[in-house]
């Protein structure tokens, strides 16, 4: 690993730390996860937390910049992909389905994990200023789709088999569309309360209450995904498998001839 590859993953690391310390510090803070129960989740820390992934996202852009694995043309491709994928959102799709994912993981597998991860989570943010969606859940969906891209650019490549190329990055879409749906929920979930104070005899939890455990803790997560959010992630992956099984190779081949013009090297 070079130098500069190991600096932007550094700074890839400590973003994606920050990000699974926000999902997950609620867990082990019951007394503060009480106190905003009766509020919105995350009101209180989601502006510090989105300053830092800004803050973070702007410092993977220089240091890629500072050792010339990046130079201002290729900032001007990201900036035009991210406007292209923020746009994305406004395309209508049943159930969960939204065009924006789509980018993300191509942009990722071509052009290196922290490209990926820059696309997933600006768009993200230029999105929420388009759709008028910011709020305390912005800085969490920028790190799940930022996820999304990163993870995309460590999958194997398999440039010289473009059917199996095509066919592996339809799976990870597909399931991507599920671990995003698992993700998210966790921004609020911890904070739900049920109506009433609690649930009928006999019947299960789905929501989280301080020292319940680890396994109790899984248990009522997954009934609650199950009975909540599985329907709308599949409408949403089954719109990503289409979308990338019927594109996916035409946008990569565009995608690489932009790689090999700019000359930008990939992790």
């Amino acid at each position: 690993m070079t130098k500069s590859e190991f600096l932007s993953t550094l700074i890839l690391a400590l973003a994606s730390g920050l990000g699974v310390w926000a999902f997950l510090y609620p867990f082990f803070t019951p007394a503060a996860s009480q106190s905003e129960m009766a509020g919105m989740a995350h009101a209180g820390d989601a502006p510090l937390i989105f300053i830092l992934l800004l803050g973070l996202c702007l410092v993977v852009i220089v240091a890629n910049l500072e050792t010339r694995r990046m130079d201002a043309r290729v900032v001007a491709v990201l900036g035009v992909m991210v406007g292209i994928n923020a746009t994305l959102r406004l395309v209508p799709g049943p159930a969960g389905f939204s065009a924006m994912f789509f980018l993300p993981i191509l942009c990722g597998y071509a052009f290196g994990a922290d490209f990926g991860f820059l696309i997933g989570a600006l768009s993200m943010l230029v999105s929420g200023i388009i759709t008028s969606g910011m709020g305390p859940w912005l800085p969490f969906q920028m790190f799940a789709a930022g996820w999304m891209g990163l993870v995309s650019g460590w999958l194997p490549h398999l440039s010289g088999h473009s059917r199996l190329e095509v066919l592996m990055l339809a799976a990870w879409g597909t399931l991507c569309s599920f671990i995003f749906g698992l993700v998210m929920n966790l921004w609020f979930w911890p904070f739900l309360v049920l109506p009433g104070g609690g649930q009928s005899a006999g019947e299960l939890s789905t929501t989280w209450q301080p020292g319940i455990g680890l396994l109790q803790t899984v248990v009522r997560y997954g009934l609650y995904y199950l009975t909540t959010s599985l329907w709308w992630d599949a409408g949403r992956a089954i719109g990503n498998l289409l979308l990338l099984l019927l594109l996916g190779a035409p946008v990569l081949r565009l995608l690489r001839r932009f790689r090999q013009r700019f000359q930008f090297s990939t992790q």
